[in-house]
């Protein structure tokens, strides 16, 4: 239990610390690589959301700077955290991996009524190889893997060899301006380096709260994936210090990590659908405030958010038709006059780097119906 004198933070408090440590107070001026790195890779379950991620934290972003280091192989795309697609840099790919294999090995427990009679082991030697000598679709994984066990389920097939091994996604696929097919490989292949040690969950604890933090144990565990983790921040509390947020939750932050003042002016700021300042902690009400609870994603669509303030305040979608690239915002409030001219802004200034065209606009209006 956290003591009765520990230190209260708010929930502004909590919201200006983790846009401070988001790069979302103040566009940073850091190399890109050291971005992704900074904040723990960059969620990439669709493959645009990292371009736009970079573009609301990097002054001067060029969408062109992240395809080249895929390109180069220094950043990759790997199932990773919450087992979802993250972009990595070639070290966090290696090491990160091997960390969360746990909950690879949860997901492919649901299709083990599938697999009945498979021996893992040799079905991940035999991936290995198919994918080690070209890249391979899941597709031509199940079809090479279905002749040796003939009974079980081919899509299982597939999914327990992508859970077995860390499989990257090679380029094109996820290059800004161009378009491929999901192909894979082993990290090891790709970047042409051997498997590493699986990072240690202390460092990564420590890595987490200097991106998200102040944070509790099971803000970390959600922003992972993976459970039991009380016992690493327990073993670091005496490197940490401690807070309570406004429910009683202990919070553990680093010493050093910046708080800033909770009046601090947050930018206006556009955030792809999945970025993971709305998905690193259990608790998001330091981003997403009670009543909008939901709002940013109705089943498995989520739509792009608008931060103002430093909250949720509306939503917004991309449409490029021939000549013309519109940024529609739909406001899930009231917004103050000055409110919408500083979103305008900066929707023109996401449009003329993020969507370059002859023509466009930027639009309030509605095209998500919540039911209400």
């Amino acid at each position: 239990m956290a003591a009765t004198n520990t230190p209260v933070l708010s929930t502004r408090a909590l919201n200006r610390a983790t846009l401070e440590r988001q790069l979302l107070l103040r566009r940073a001026t850091v190399p890109v690589k050291d971005a992704v790195g900074r904040l723990v890779g960059l969620q990439a379950q669709n493959t645009r959301p990292p371009y736009f991620q970079l573009f609301s934290r990097l002054e001067g972003f060029d969408p062109a700077a992240l395809s080249a280091l895929m390109e180069s192989r220094e950043v990759v795309r790997i199932v990773t955290l919450r087992s979802t697609i993250h972009t990595h840099t070639a070290e966090d790919a290696l090491t990160l991996r091997p960390l969360v294999q746990p909950a690879r090995d949860r997901e492919l427990n649901m299709f083990r009524s599938g697999l009945t009679g498979v021996d893992l082991d040799r079905l991940a030697s035999l991936a290995r190889d198919l994918v080690e000598e070209r890249p391979r679709t899941m597709k031509e994984l199940r079809e090479e893997l279905l002749p040796r066990w003939p009974d079980a389920d081919p899509r299982a097939l597939a999914v327990a060899a992508r859970c077995r091994l860390p499989l990257v996604q090679v380029t094109p696929r996820g290059l800004w301006g161009r378009s491929g097919q999901v192909a894979l490989t082993t990290a090891e292949n790709w970047l042409d380096t051997p498997a590493q040690p699986a990072a240690t969950p202390d460092a990564t604890v420590l890595r987490y709260l200097g991106a998200f933090g102040p944070a509790s144990v099971k803000d970390m565990q959600t922003w992972a994936g993976l459970t039991r983790m009380r016992e690493v921040f327990d073993r670091l509390r005496p490197r940490l210090v401690t807070f309570r947020d406004g429910n009683g939750v202990e919070l553990f932050d680093l010493p050093d990590a910046p708080r800033p003042d909770p009046g601090t002016p947050a930018p206006a700021r556009f955030l792809p659908e999945f970025d993971n300042l709305l998905l690193g902690h259990a608790d998001r009400t330091r981003v997403i405030p009670p009543a909008y609870k939901g709002r940013n994603g109705v089943g498995n669509q989520s739509y792009g958010t608008v931060l103002a303030d430093g909250f949720l305040a509306a939503l917004w979608r991309l449409d490029e038709t021939g000549d013309t690239a519109v940024v529609t915002v739909q406001a899930l409030g009231e917004l103050d006059p000055a409110t919408r001219e500083e979103i305008t802004r900066e929707a023109v200034d996401l449009l003329t780097v993020m969507a370059p065209a002859p023509a466009y606009d930027v639009r309030f209006g509605t095209f998500v119906d919540f039911g209400d």
